[in-house]
């Protein structure tokens, strides 16, 4: 079927069922567990609610860079990166469930314990429940905001092919796009970082951001990879598109590291009590071992690949290096949340399965289903025809 067209429904019909079916089954199991245990519901529900969230956060950025930068990687995968905005509305739903959860998670919401402590008494004015669900309202404004004229104006650009409409999302996206970053932020200060509130991080929301990004990055080229497979859009993508996503991946996958890297240095460096004791929390019990892990298959093996041009001009071998860095973007997440409530040592528990799995299942599921709906290449993208154009040279 040609891109131009809608996607074919067949197999992916039975992609959007299976990944509700196991959605449903995952929630009901994790809500099951969590009459044993709430504490562990919210936990583990936090960690399954931020990675995918980062997901559909990070198309969003992605989206608007395109948008900002041009660029014929952008016109191949700009639906997908649309489709995956599109499930924010989903992730805004899911996020009331942990508004009934706060007191299981974060302890500065214990008022009176916040007003006892010499340290937290003085973070009582930005952190305490209305504040806090103030912000979160603000953040999915700004999310949902952009990811509705963005895909409004996208659609009405296919349907009428006004140049107008390139313009509204170009100047939309400069706008948008330091918005987005001061939502992910503070959403990471809120939502991560108060999980420990005597740590404080500047640089730690452009952890998230990149993060976010890159898992983004990674899931566009796995979905570019199964629907090239299954000849959705027929034709081929070129060896030099293919190099285009590749180098964006690695450049990605760099600044991650860059960021991780200048945190670790400048905290370690400094040797405060106050904030050396996150990394101390993960390096004990067997965190170690995620931390290094996370170190060879986060950063080392994709690097070294994708410095290869070999890599990078294979559609099936890209897609196997960004399904790695995706499967180590959940890790890390853990990484980030695990060590505030396993302080015993490393733990997995079935819940933390649940969670990602339950809410990945319901996320994949809309993913699907928006996806499906519009054309697989943007019709009227001034960007499309030189994209198209370097297919057919090669």
């Amino acid at each position: 079927m040609d891109g131009t067209m809608p996607m074919a429904r067949a197999g992916w019909a039975a992609l959007e069922r299976w990944s509700l079916v196991a959605g449903v089954i995952g929630l009901a199991a994790l809500a099951f567990g969590g009459f044993a245990s709430p504490d562990q519901f919210f936990r583990s529900y936090l960690i399954g609610f931020v990675y995918w969230l980062g997901i559909g956060s990070g198309s969003l950025a992605l989206l608007m860079i395109y948008h900002l930068t041009g660029g014929a990687w952008g016109a191949l995968i700009r639906r997908v990166l649309e489709a995956a905005s599109r499930t924010l509305p989903l992730m805004a739903v899911l996020f009331v469930t942990l508004v009934f959860g706060l007191s299981h998670v974060y302890v500065w919401t214990d008022t009176a314990r916040a007003m006892a402590d010499p340290v937290l008494v003085k973070k009582v004015a930005y952190l305490n429940v209305p504040f806090f669900l103030a912000r979160a309202v603000l953040y999915f404004a700004v999310w949902l905001a952009l990811a509705y004229f963005l895909n409004r104006w996208s659609r009405e650009q296919d349907r009428t092919a006004d140049p107008a409409f390139e313009d509204h999302l170009r100047r939309l996206s400069g706008i948008g796009l330091p918005l987005w970053g001061l939502a992910v932020t503070f959403a990471a200060f809120d939502w991560i970082m108060s999980l420990d509130p005597y740590w404080f991080s500047t640089i730690f929301g452009a952890l998230l951001m990149g993060g976010q990004g890159l898992s983004a990055l990674a899931f566009a080229i796995g979905v570019v990879y199964l629907l090239s497979r299954g000849g959705v859009f027929g034709r081929p993508f070129s060896p030099a598109h293919l190099l285009d996503l590749g180098n964006l991946l690695l450049a990605t996958v760099m600044l991650f590291a860059y960021f991780s890297y200048s945190q670790l240095v400048i905290i370690w460096a400094g040797n405060l009590p106050e904030e050396i004791r996150w990394y101390l929390a993960r390096i004990e019990g067997g965190w170690k071992a995620v931390a290094v892990l996370l170190a060879v298959f986060h950063f080392a093996v994709p690097f070294v690949l994708l410095l290869s041009r070999v890599t990078k001009r294979r559609l099936a071998t890209l897609a196997a290096v960004a399904a790695m860095v995706l499967g180590a973007q959940l890790v890390y997440v853990f990484f980030l949340i695990g060590p505030e409530f396993y302080r015993k040592g490393l733990t997995v528990g079935w819940m933390d399965l649940a969670a990602v799995v339950g809410i990945g299942g319901l996320w994949l599921g809309t993913f699907t289903r928006q996806l499906a709906r519009w054309p697989l290449l943007p019709q009227h993208d001034p960007e499309l025809e030189a994209a198209l154009a370097g297919a057919h040279a090669e």
